[in-house]
């Protein structure tokens, strides 16, 4: 972290020691139960974490993303869970009522996320509508003053919790020469129509709050429209940009995790009378899980500083979602190696990892979509 400025090491020192000392410990059991430890999202909320890229006029910290990167690298060290709770609250709950929203909007709904108070979720998904999000069936049509919502999403973060407020929602609003209009409506949490399923029994990120949602004629004012009506599918765009740099934070968290662990456990493994650390094989797996690290690193911290300067940044996004991905994975895999029997125990933090990380190759764009995003910037798209 040489490039990291006075402050911005600061940052990283206090949330890594509230890792360590407050979500580490909660970590194994919150996994097991498959519950999000809600007084722990409330401390986040307390140390400022869900303000951190926001104006102070909001109740923000004043900060950009690189400073919201470095607390979510810091927390996906240990817990995966919690690193994307904040992320999503941020990246898919927040950002888009402050990039998009009215004054009004603004105003009413920052407050409250930005504190940790409330959390938001971003509804995109749906079960014929993953990579390809212009195949949106969700339909909205207004009806006087109020727009009339039918449709299901799928895998929302950050939609069941206790302090959910709202959802934002894509939906086809219309057709232009054609071509869907996509749109995005606000839609608060306990509106009549509005159900938010049963969560989901996952493979990892079990303490993390995952619903699909059902909209069943649902009425919300008019005035719940988010920006303006048909940019909902350009907005969701650079809306996910953003969310990669953020997802590749958290994953250059996770395989850094995997690392620290496996390096430690090394040490104190003996093997044929001698450490484990001490053998060639276990040195060069050791040695390219810290290249992994560091390569991550480099590639979101350059994507999180062209977007807080104002520069186009999508095409490093998507390099640094990859790379950072993959190490998570990679590391993952070899730091279960590293720990043998013991990495396939639940109760290691390793097991956790490998886990969790497959889920940073799919969420926020496949790495599929990566390449693609890749390959455009190269100019070659089809």
């Amino acid at each position: 972290m040489d490039d990291l400025t006075a402050e911005e090491r600061e940052l990283a020192a206090m949330v890594r020691e509230f890792a360590e000392t407050v979500v580490a410990p909660r970590s194994y059991e919150a996994d097991r139960t498959h519950t999000l430890p809600m007084d722990v999202v409330a401390q986040m909320g307390d140390l400022g974490l869900f303000g951190l890229p926001f104006p102070e006029q909001y109740g923000g910290q004043g900060g950009d993303y690189l400073a919201l990167g470095i607390a979510i690298e810091a927390l996906a060290r240990v817990d995966q869970s919690i690193a994307i709770t904040l992320e999503a609250g941020v990246s898919l709950g927040a950002m888009p009522i402050f990039r998009f929203g009215t004054e009004v909007q603004k105003n009413e709904l920052l407050p409250d996320l930005l504190a940790g108070r409330a959390l938001a979720g971003f509804g995109l998904t749906e079960p014929e509508a993953g990579s390809d999000a212009g195949a949106t069936r969700t339909t909205a049509r207004l009806d006087g003053e109020e727009w009339v919502i039918d449709g299901t999403k799928q895998f929302i973060t950050n939609s069941g919790t206790a302090i959910t407020r709202f959802v934002t929602v894509t939906a086809v609003t219309g057709t232009v020469d054609g071509r869907k209009e996509i749109s995005t409506i606000v839609v608060p949490n306990g509106t009549p129509g509005f159900t938010v399923e049963a969560p989901y029994d996952k493979v990892g990120w079990n303490a993390s709050d995952t619903h699909p949602l059902t909209f069943d004629g649902v009425r919300v004012p008019a005035g719940n429209l988010l920006g303006e009506r048909g940019t909902g599918f350009r907005n969701f765009l650079s809306i996910l940009d953003e969310g990669r740099i953020a997802i590749a934070a958290l994953a250059t968290g996770a395989a850094e995790g995997c690392l620290e662990e496996a390096v430690a456990y090394a040490k104190s493994r003996t093997v044929f009378g001698s450490a484990l650390s001490t053998r060639q094989n276990a040195q060069f797996t050791l040695a390219r899980m810290r290249a992994r690290v560091h390569t991550a690193r480099l590639a979101w911290h350059h994507a999180a500083r062209l977007r807080d300067e104002g520069r186009p940044f999508a095409e490093q996004a998507a390099i640094a979602k990859l790379v950072a991905g993959e190490a998570a994975m990679d590391n993952a895999r070899d730091a279960t190696q590293i720990f043998g029997g013991n990495g396939f125990m639940n109760e290691f933090p390793v097991a956790r990892h490998y886990r969790d990380s497959k889920i940073l190759e799919i969420g926020e764009g496949t790495t599929e979509v990566q390449l693609l995003v890749i390959a455009r910037g190269l100019g070659l798209a089809g």
